[in-house]
């Protein structure tokens, strides 16, 4: 698998996930097995580049290449500087946010709403592929299939950012409209991929190993993108690795082992947003990561009255602590979803069809 130069060390990425996807969150996802990383958003709006938000985005201290950003907007002249600045920062790969369906984005015609204007969009390719290409950096791009049921054009905007000469597309099985409901679609991704040369991801709802080897074989694609379901499990890219490896399935980890990686990853979201941003932006990591464990729920909700991060080490510590008494693995509740089966003759007829 590789992305303009770089040669990556499997086909299994982190998606980008406002919120979620920062730094800390990237590293420990590497540690845990996946082959790259995408950052979160970074917008184009220059006036909001020296804020704290978006200089935490911006900063890769320490981080494993290759470095890759995330850059929304609906300006092209902005979106190449927004391509330059993170260029300057550190950023290897440059990404264009045509996925994200939150509201506050679409309404200011960024992120999958930009789906619903090809010659706009088109644009904004372009002018990011000429900011970026004399620094001989890469740039990708994520979509949704369209906007809503009967406008997926998928296919053709991907057609068209292939030849304006992005490396890579990922494709979010789902339309706008849908926002994170329903289920995922694969047929559009399998469609992408039979039309274009260069590589494309899948992306939606792959939440298990079993369900990435299920859409892997459905479309074809050279990789798979987990966003949602690594939340709290990080160490779904080693086990999802194993088994596209070896068809075996990993036990799940030891309580003590999931102990220390958790604690291991607080001590370094504590270090970027500092104690008291830290500790409060800390609360989804530690309530994602014993949500499907017993007690768990019990657990999030005292934690979330805790005032330092000390107290949520200490608290979570100790708590994994008691949970490794009665258990040596972590006895997962939930179980993933089952695949959404695609008929591999309806596969081959979207192949034909592209």
């Amino acid at each position: 698998m590789q992305i303009g130069p770089y040669c990556l060390p499997n086909n299994l990425f982190v998606a980008p996930m406002a919120g979620v996807t920062d730094r800390p969150f990237r590293q420990l996802c590497r540690r845990m097995g996946a082959g790259y990383a995408v950052s979160e958003m970074v917008t184009s709006r220059k006036d909001l580049w020296s804020s704290l938000k978006t200089s935490r985005r911006a900063n890769h201290d320490g981080e494993a290449g290759p470095i890759a950003v995330q850059i929304a907007g609906t300006d092209a002249a902005m979106m190449a500087e927004a391509t330059r600045y993170n260029i300057d920062r550190g950023a290897q790969i440059i990404d264009i946010n045509m996925g994200c369906p939150a509201k506050k984005v679409c309404n200011k015609w960024a992120g999958s709403a930009l789906m619903q204007d090809e010659p706009l969009a088109l644009q904004i390719i372009e002018a990011v592929i000429a900011a970026a290409a004399p620094h001989g950096v890469p740039v990708t791009l994520k979509m949704r299939t369209g906007w809503c049921e009967s406008e997926k054009n998928a296919l053709r905007l991907s057609l068209a950012a292939e030849s304006a000469g992005v490396a890579m597309v990922t494709v979010h099985g789902r339309t706008r409209e849908q926002g994170y409901k329903g289920e995922a679609e694969y047929a559009t991704v399998a469609a992408v991929k039979a039309a274009l040369k260069i590589a494309v991801v899948a992306n939606g709802d792959i939440d298990s190993p079993q369900k990435a080897k299920q859409v892997l074989a459905l479309t074809g694609a050279d990789a798979v993108m987990i966003g949602r379901a690594a939340q709290g499990r990080p160490w779904i890219f080693t086990e999802t690795a194993h088994f596209l490896a070896t068809g075996e399935s990993l036990p799940a980890p030891t309580v003590l082992q999931a102990r220390d990686w958790l604690l291991e990853h607080l001590h370094d979201h504590y270090s970027l947003y500092g104690e008291l941003t830290g500790m409060r932006t800390a609360r989804k990591h530690i309530g994602w990561a014993v949500a499907e464990l017993p007690g768990g729920e019990e657990f999030r909700q005292e934690m979330n009255l805790l005032e330092s991060s000390a107290a949520q080490v200490k608290a979570l510590q100790a708590w994994f602590d008691t949970l490794a008494q009665g258990y040596q693995r972590l006895p997962y509740l939930a179980k993933p979803s089952e695949a959404r089966t695609i008929a591999p003759h309806e596969c081959k007829q979207l192949r034909q069809q592209a």
